[in-house]
């Protein structure tokens, strides 16, 4: 497995191209070469570069026209460094307003190559990193939490990062899967590799081969998901509802570790982790063959279960603390502490929106109070609130997704039917119809447990 980046150096001279190949082979950098704008053009369509450097001046097209035609396919962006020993100050300053993201002039230093290498690589990882943090809304790059249970999530994820194998994560929304995720990513042996997400919406219908798989066009080239997270991780949010057809074709194309863009001849070759995220029972999906039972297996080695908040409450006041401080040093919020009486009511909640829930709640509290603590009376009316939303919310659960929708209705009637049962499951399996042994699977799946449900049986 590679996990140092794939450098494309293009140039029209052959001494240049070897010691550039030398230099950054000798540094553990994975390096193609060409010396035209034809074999560039098949370079790319062969395999995505990390980082290109190109030459200006070549015998069939010079390297700006070159990055103009790249630049103007649009997809996936790779940085490209211009180089020429024969430039001038307008080619550098055409060169980076079409995209580049530095310009080397000839002879090339070793320090100098070395340098613009590492930090427009590292730019690019930066980038990807925070557009993956933004669209979360995540300040956490770890499971948080001093509780045992937390604490040994932590330690099975780093266990599990230094072994290689595809990762199955069950848990509820809002739990943290995605950032278990970027946790295992960041310390495995891929962490210098792209982490790049798709979710199951994403890559449904129509979009599903040219979302996951990329794409050739009149010789441009789009680049999917798959060969995007080369090298990297491949993460998948809410596996479970993948269509039919998208399940197939990951299949098939992890079982064989290639694939083929659409409107492509050649095959391309992939070195991807993937992570697998989901709120529902994937073997119960298999057994009701909504699900493809290889691609289970195939996904399945080695799985990860992410406990709801409710099964780490003790964690509930050190989270609160950590998202006042947060939004109050990064947004500028007001600071408000939560009174005791505060902090245990909100430990003693059930979390039905986990993590993703507190992180809200803290933030409506610090907008809209005015006083240096946070009262019990404040805490109980947004928790009304709540309540009141999941009582009489039929209209607001139409305007959900809905994957969504149906979790928290089936999470909110399988708590009514343990209420009513006293915390049977047998009595529960009995009144809904539902068999035992999937009743369990399914409360699980839901984050229920059943003993913790009016002194269950």
């Amino acid at each position: 497995m590679s996990t140092k980046a794939n450098i494309l150096v293009i140039d029209d001279e052959p001494d240049i191209r070897q010691l550039v190949r030398e230099i950054l082979e000798d540094e553990g950098y994975e390096v193609r070469t060409a010396e035209n704008g034809e074999t560039a053009r098949q370079a790319r369509r062969d395999r995505r570069a990390d980082l290109i450097l190109l030459d200006i001046w070549m015998p069939d097209i010079d390297g700006v026209s070159l990055l103009k035609e790249w630049m103007e396919e649009g997809g996936a962006k790779v940085p490209v460094v211009m180089m020429s020993g024969h430039g001038t100050v307008e080619t550098a300053v055409e060169a980076t307003r079409l995209g580049a993201y530095d310009y080397l002039e000839k002879p090339l230093t070793l320090a100098k190559l070395l340098l613009t290498v590492e930090r427009a690589l590292e730019a690019v990882r930066l980038q990807q990193e925070n557009i993956g943090l933004r669209q979360h809304n995540e300040p956490m790059s770890e499971p948080f939490g001093k509780s045992t249970v937390m604490h040994a999530l932590r330690e099975q994820l780093q266990r599990i990062a230094h072994h290689d194998t595809s990762v199955l994560m069950s848990g509820e929304s809002g739990s943290g899967r995605h950032i278990c995720a970027r946790f295992l990513h960041s310390n495995s042996t891929r962490r210098d590799g792209p982490f790049i997400e798709v979710g199951a919406a994403q890559i449904a219908g129509d979009t599903t081969a040219t979302e996951l798989f990329g794409e050739e066009v009149n010789g441009s080239i789009h680049y999917g998901r798959l060969e995007q997270a080369n090298g990297g991780t491949l993460f998948i949010s809410d596996v479970a509802d993948m269509s039919p057809a998208a399940q197939a074709s990951l299949f098939s194309a992890l079982e064989a570790r290639s694939f083929l863009r659409v409107g492509g001849n050649e095959p391309v070759q992939i070195d991807v982790r993937v992570v697998a995220a989901t709120a529902r029972d994937l073997e119960q999906e298999v057994n009701a063959r909504r699900f493809r039972e290889d691609l289970y297996y195939q996904l399945n080695i080695v799985p990860v279960y992410v406990p709801p908040l409710r099964e780490h409450r003790e964690d509930v006041p050190d989270l609160l603390n950590y998202f006042v401080n947060l939004y109050a040093e990064r947004d500028g919020l007001p600071y408000r502490a939560f009174s005791v009486a505060a902090q245990n009511r909100l430990r003693n909640y059930s979390w039905p929106g986990n993590i993703r829930e507190l992180d809200n709640i803290v933030q409506r509290l610090l907008i809209a109070g005015s006083s240096n603590e946070i009262s019990l009376d404040e805490v109980e009316t947004i928790l009304g609130d709540e309540t009141r939303q999941e009582l009489t919310g039929v209209s607001a659960l139409y305007a959900l997704p809905l994957k969504q929708a149906r979790e928290r209705f089936e999470k909110s009637y399988f708590e009514y039917q343990l209420r009513q049962a006293e915390g049977s499951v047998g009595k529960v399996a009995k009144l809904t119809g539902v068999e035992r042994t999937h009743l369990y699977r399914k409360l699980r799946a839901l984050g229920i447990d059943p003993k913790k449900i009016d002194g269950g049986k």
